[in-house]
């Protein structure tokens, strides 16, 4: 027989209150930070001191959590469902999210390396699809996305490049290095003729000029934009010197003939440190930068050596 207490507070009748929904979240460390792909299994959960649970296979059955996190194993796609409880049985509404879970590593991709002209160029193949591929100039402490399926390098400032790919959900392949002082890599002064500029290989989108410049040695290099194509950006990617300025300019021609007339100029001004990672180009209108010729002109008026690297990407046009 049921006895009642005088002055005890009547528990709940499981059904009676509706709690407060728990907030549910994750760390999307894919490419994409909306489309659901991860490689972390950690869930948060936020449920204003209301104990909760979890369900994997749509409420069939649940587990109680601690804390505030659980983590979900496996790869594949996951439905998860969230609800704050309380011992009388009360509950929430539920939060349910769909994500997709990959924490393997993709494949290394397969690298062939040619000379076309004075460009090295390495073609990349045995991307996965929703992936994309870097490269690194500093011993893989820190990488820049490129775009296409090849990387044409020219120059003779550079020691090393590593490559690699990272899926969708933000694993990394093992890296792959390329020595650009190898004797079978050509090395190219860049010409110092203002008529006569160092001519990148066509076709692709993701260049590296690099070289070394000195007061009275200045770097001409030329590329071109194909019809449909336009110049996304030109960055800064490496700069070693003890001159901490040096000189750029854009002319949207076949040859730098501007000399010093800067309304002949699409951009210009100085490069270093500061400079590392800027799009000179941030603020140029889309119409001045598509199908055509573009010459870069690189110069140190100092006494001290610059080694630069510049990446050029171009991409199709909006």
């Amino acid at each position: 027989m049921a006895t009642t207490v005088s002055g005890a507070p009547t528990p709940p009748v499981a059904g009676a209150v509706i709690l407060k929904t728990p907030v549910l979240s994750f760390n999307d460390t894919g490419l994409d930070v909306t489309d659901g792909v991860t490689s972390n299994g950690r869930w948060g959960v936020e449920s204003s001191g209301i104990d909760w649970e979890f369900s994997l296979d749509q409420g069939a059955s649940w587990t109680r959590g601690s804390g505030a996190s659980f983590d979900v194993k496996g790869d594949g796609a996951k439905m998860i469902w969230v609800r704050a409880r309380d011992d009388a049985g009360n509950t929430s509404e539920i939060v349910r999210v769909n994500c997709v879970l990959d924490t393997t590593a993709p494949s290394a991709v397969a690298i062939s390396g040619q000379s076309e002209g004075v460009t090295n160029t390495f073609k990349l193949s045995g991307i996965e699809p929703g992936a994309r591929w870097e490269y690194s100039l500093d011993e893989q402490r820190s990488w820049s996305a490129g775009k296409g399926s090849a990387l044409g390098a020219m120059g003779n400032g550079l020691s090393r490049v590593w490559l690699r790919q990272v899926d969708m959900a933000g694993n990394n392949s093992v890296a792959q290095g390329f020595d650009l002082q190898n004797p079978s890599v050509v090395s190219h002064e860049a010409s110092g003729d203002p008529l006569q500029p160092s001519i990148l290989a066509p076709g692709l989108q993701t260049y590296l000029i690099h070289g070394v410049v000195v007061r009275g040695d200045i770097d001409y290099v030329r590329w071109d934009i194909p019809k449909g194509q336009q110049l996304l950006s030109v960055k800064l990617v490496q700069y070693v010197s003890e001159d901490a300025i040096a000189f750029f300019a854009l002319q949207p021609n076949k040859v730098f003939d501007a000399g010093i007339d800067v309304s002949r100029m699409l951009v210009y001004g100085h490069m270093g440190p500061s400079d590392l990672a800027r799009n000179v180009l941030a603020n140029v209108p889309k119409s001045q930068v598509g199908e055509g010729p573009m010459t870069l002109w690189f110069q140190q008026t100092g006494s001290q050596p610059t080694r630069y690297a510049i990446e050029v990407i171009l991409s199709p046009a909006d």
